[in-house]
């Protein structure tokens, strides 16, 4: 375990002389990062430290460049009078703050860099003060997206309450990071239609994943379209999908005259505890397949990781070269059978780029058995057996491992080596890199966008995809967070692409319908003579999101009546298993009961006015509460539309669009039905 040593500037010692302390003690007192460490060095390779998940053999660097370095060019570093500080927060805030995504924490240093030396300035830490961070926050908001520039923000924020905290700056700041929170409430306009578009997948992609499924027999096809079907079934994050055991099924008896539930053990990435993901009954036989194809094309790779748990000092051979193990030494083909080249040359061309010493020439070059073998021995994975420490999940027993170079078929398909099953590689295979001269799934079988382009998915989207299916059909927050595998269900919000359309949808659907709605609207006026979804549309023209629910106040008739007072207006709408939205019910029922209590104090101490302000606070505390019990009520389902009954004495304008109906024709009834029509009508 890294060491941890808090440090404690002196007082006696002005900035600088902290901030030399701070680097030294940094530099020869932390182990964070390894004891090893290389601290004069400007990259940094942070890979076990971080211990990302998924990645593969792909090796995480920090690398302490200036911002400005070009990106065809060797990298500029941060100058040497900021460089060192750099280099020790880095270190240190890793110690205390410890985070997966150091890019964030390294991109505000190099902001603040960059801040630091406009107009030839020099960029000394010790300068940083209010003006400095304001420009440093200029810079990231030209510079990043929102969602970025907000997290870079962030990290610019911790570095100045650090550098105020231990005294490292001539001007002690507190600074507060100005950068907002990029909003995702609105649902209508360009911004939310290509953020949408953004998060989820093309209707052509969904289209042609089945078809990649059926269609594949190469083992790159195979594995990520099977991953693929793996990540339609369950909104899965893929690096718990990628160390996902090789026995993860799970079948669970429901009861005598219902099919076996199915699910998969799951670890989740962000702090969820393990969990058995069940799988919806349409996606079983998916899933299923999905997972004995994975199987039949990785067998082999868990084999050979076996024959290295038991046997850690000799080299897995085929059966084909098995008899190869009693000879000194190997010809070139041989080494070529051994290894998964394609020839001879390949092979002389292996043995020579590591350093191999080959007797002979031509035709007639060997090389030594235990030489290859140690080379190969020295190729195992890093911290092997174990795919992923922290869960004890050993290579051997891991679904998704291959053998080394199983995506690029070019090299040669090493038949003695393993690997994991990167998620580069998965991404590369639904079209992540096809704009580099990378087939994907989609290009190997011909199928494209609508327009001719390259179809490209990311596998975050299927995510995505699937809590946006759950918003749309009425499931609870608290499911959707524990069925995506987070522990905060306020995370939701980011995953949540619901239309204006499905919103709109969702609420007509419920009007008339007394199992789905609750209040005014549950009841369709007997006196109202056209289809149930016709006067859907007519009462609900319109839906936008609000703090409290939605609001379906048609705005093109009449602007707000009630000046935002929402809880006191009609057009209000709730649907229960929002728990965002019913955390801020309650909320507001407190406040309203603390005003309720001042107002009643106001009225006893003869305060003019008062009278009024107690019958507005006793209203709503009443509606509140009406609405939160509607929510903690368990004999209201989930989904449910709550709309309440208009308050008394409420002053509104009247629409009279609100009862408005569309013109008929005249009609020339029988006698007896113009009756009953107008007795219906209580004419």
């Amino acid at each position: 375990m890294s060491d941890v040593i808090l440090f404690r500037p002196k007082a006696e010692l002005d900035a600088a002389g902290n901030l030399a302390g701070f680097i030294e003690s940094c530099r020869n007192g932390l182990t964070i990062f390894g004891a090893d460490l290389d601290f004069d060095t400007n990259v940094w390779d942070v890979t076990d430290a971080l211990g990302l998940k998924g990645h593969g053999r792909k090796r995480q660097r920090l690398v302490f460049s200036a911002l400005d370095t070009p990106p065809d060019q060797a990298e500029a570093w941060m100058d040497d009078r900021f460089r060192p500080f750099a280099k020790a927060y880095m270190r240190y805030m890793h110690g205390f703050r410890p985070t997966k995504i150091v890019g964030f924490r390294l991109a505000a240093l190099r902001v603040l860099e960059s801040a630091l030396s406009e107009n030839g300035l020099v960029p000394d830490p010790i300068r940083i003060d209010a003006l400095i961070l304001n420009r440093a926050a200029q810079v990231i908001v030209d510079r990043y997206s929102e969602a970025a520039a907000y997290r870079i923000g962030g990290q610019l924020e911790m570095a100045s309450e650090f550098l105020a905290n231990n005294r490292l700056t001539s001007v002690p700041t507190k600074w507060r990071n100005p950068i907002k929170r990029p909003g995702d409430a609105v649902r209508v306009g360009k911004e939310f239609d290509e953020r949408r578009q953004e998060k989820m997948p093309t209707e052509a992609a969904l289209d042609a994943l089945p078809k990649v499924f059926r269609l594949a027999t190469e083992p790159v096809d195979i594995l990520v379209s099977s991953v693929a079907a793996i990540l339609c079934s369950a909104p899965d994050r893929i690096n718990e999908a990628l160390i996902l055991p090789d026995l993860c099924e799970v079948h669970q008896s429901v009861g005598k005259d219902k099919a076996d539930a199915y699910g998969l053990r799951w670890w989740p990435a962000k702090g969820a505890d393990p969990m058995v993901k069940w799988i919806v009954p349409s996606m079983v036989s998916v899933v299923e397949e999905a997972i004995g194809k994975i199987r039949s094309v990785t067998h082999e790779a868990r084999q050979i990781a076996k024959w290295y748990e038991e046997h850690p000092s000799n080299i897995y051979l085929h059966a084909g070269v098995e008899h190869l193990r009693e000879v000194e030494w190997l010809t070139m083909l041989e080494v070529a059978s051994t290894i998964g080249v394609a020839n001879a040359s390949s092979a002389a061309s292996w043995c020579t780029s590591r350093g191999l010493e080959l007797k002979g020439r031509g035709a007639s070059k060997m090389v030594r058995f235990l030489d290859v073998e140690a080379v190969v021995i020295a190729m195992l994975p890093a911290g092997f057996p174990f795919l992923e420490k922290a869960t004890g999940l050993r290579y051997s027993e891991a679904l998704l491992i291959v053998r080394t170079n199983e995506f690029n078929p070019q090299k040669g398909t090493c038949r003695c080596m393993i690997e994991p099953i990167s998620i580069n590689q998965i991404n590369s295979g639904l079209g992540g890199r096809v704009e580099h001269g990378f087939a994907s799934v989609f290009s190997r079988f011909g199928f494209t966008e609508p327009d001719g382009g390259p179809i490209k998915i990311n596998t975050h989207q299927f995510r995505h995809y699937l809590n946006t299916l759950a918003q749309a059909g009425g499931m609870s927050q608290l499911d959707i967070a524990k069925w995506s595998g987070r522990k905060d269900i306020r995370q939701n919000a980011a995953y949540d692409h619901v239309t204006p359309d499905q919103m709109l949808k969702k609420i007509r659907d419920a009007v008339g319908d007394d199992s789905q709605m609750f209040g005014p609207l549950a009841e369709i006026p007997k006196k109202v003579l056209i289809p149930r979804d016709e006067f859907a549309r007519l009462r609900i023209p319109t839906a936008h999101t609000t703090d409290l629910g939605f609001c379906v106040h048609d705005y093109t008739m009449s602007p707000c009546q009630l000046h935002r007072d929402c809880i006191h207006c009609e057009d209000l709408v709730c649907v229960k298993g929002d728990e965002e939205k019913t955390m801020r019910l309650r909320q507001n029922l407190d406040e309203a009961r603390d005003l309720l209590q001042k107002a009643e104090y106001a009225v006893s101490d003869g305060y003019a006015g008062g009278d009024r302000w107690l019958e507005h606070h006793l209203s709503a505390v009443e509606r509140l509460s009406q609405l939160c019990s509607i929510m903690d009520d368990p004999n209201v389902p989930h989904g449910a539309v709550v709309q309440l009954a208009p308050p008394r004495g409420v002053n509104r304008v009247s629409d009279s669009s609100r009862i408005a109906l569309p013109p008929t024709q005249p009609m020339n009834p029988p006698a007896g039905l113009l009756a009953e029509i107008l007795e219906s009508m209580g004419g």
